[in-house]
């Protein structure tokens, strides 16, 4: 059975996790597109001013407290969309907890918590929304990351989590295909992106941790979620950079731990010691409406990759495009923005 997918403006959409990084941001753009909105996430004060935000500026949101670890929480979502907006179109999965340290640092009940959220929050809302929108229809978009097809030194736990995340997508994607449902499953898997998910971490490294460039803008998840939303699509990979390195890592695995290794490991480091006081996701909400992060270099505004790929971009753009990327990278090289240099896919800061 073919799916046919509403365009994002008639849609009413769930966003579980919906209160911070690519969650908030895919709130934000999709009530800027006119969509309907159900808000989950496990701080009501942090929900109620998100909401508050969004129907000011004139769209039409409800929002629901909900723990994804607790079934019923899960249940009372779906619920509520049914009761403001008579179901839903699109369910989006987002809700995730972070962990820094190697694995024999890192005690298993932790990782344990870990997954209830990463793995088991996501896997009872995929199952729910499957069953609302089986008779008639919809999308689930789960989150995912590079970390689902490479695993990553010093967040082993949550790349074991999006592996497992991967793996539950795929299979149901299949189940509903195989029982000519019309809903489409999506994967999103996106490289390193600008949100707070190092301040919201649980680290037991000794140093303040940090993602690895290149990274991208929460908006340009945001866009390839609502993308998924009105095109069914398998997987999403957001950035360059993630599919380069999930490609090379499938052709030439050895290398890439090596690259891991000796590049990634210090690149989640900073010279700063870590603060055993701050705040962590793991077990409570942070409360903060922040969608950036804490870092101070290059982030690109938008993936030419991602938007080739989605169908976004026309050919003619995207050579433009290219054209543009590589002058700068010949003349930007005499300038010595090495930084700014690391990026597989040739992103531009260009219109979003």
């Amino acid at each position: 059975m073919s799916v046919e997918l509403k365009p994002v403006e008639r849609q009413t959409i769930v966003i579980v996790g919906a209160t911070s990084g690519i969650g908030l941001a895919t709130a934000r753009e999709a009530a800027d597109r006119g969509a309907n909105l159900v808000l989950a996430a496990r701080s009501e004060d942090a929900l109620r001013e998100l909401t508050d935000e969004l129907t000011a500026a004139g769209a039409d949101a409800t929002y629901v407290v909900a723990d994804v670890r607790d079934p019923d929480d899960v249940a009372r979502i779906a619920d509520e969309a049914e009761a403001a907006y008579g179901g839903f179109d699109t369910w989006v999965n987002v809700a995730g907890a972070f962990l820094y340290g190697t694995l024999e640092e890192t005690p298993v009940e932790e990782m344990r918590e870990q997954f209830d959220t990463n793995v088991w929050g996501l896997l009872q809302g995929s199952l729910e929304a499957a069953d609302r929108l089986k008779p008639r229809g919809g999308a689930i978009v789960n989150l995912g990351s590079l970390a689902s097809d490479r695993a990553i030194p010093l967040q082993g736990s949550y790349s074991a989590s999006k592996h497992a995340v991967k793996g539950f997508t795929d299979a149901l994607r299949m189940e509903l295909e195989e029982a000519g449902a019309p809903v489409s499953v999506t994967l999103v898997k996106p490289a390193s992106v600008d949100t707070p998910y190092p301040e919201h971490a649980r680290s037991h490294m000794d140093e303040d941790a940090r993602l690895p460039p290149p990274l991208y803008a929460p908006e340009t998840v945001a866009r390839a979620i609502l993308n998924a939303a009105e095109t069914p699509q398998r997987d999403v990979y957001v950035g360059g950079a993630s599919k380069a390195i999930s490609e090379v890592g499938h052709y030439a695995p050895g290398l890439v731990d090596t690259v891991m290794e000796t590049v990634f490991t210090p690149l989640q480091k900073t010279d700063e010691s870590t603060s055993s006081a701050a705040p962590d996701n793991v077990e409570e909400p942070t409360g903060d409406l922040d969608e950036r992060g804490s870092y101070d270099g290059h982030v690109s505004e938008t993936s030419l990759y991602t938007q080739v790929t989605q169908g976004r971009l026309s050919p003619r753009a995207a050579l433009a495009g290219i054209a543009a990327v590589v002058l700068y990278l010949l003349f930007g090289a005499s300038r010595g923005k090495n930084e700014d240099l690391i990026r597989p896919d040739g992103d531009a800061d260009s219109d979003r």
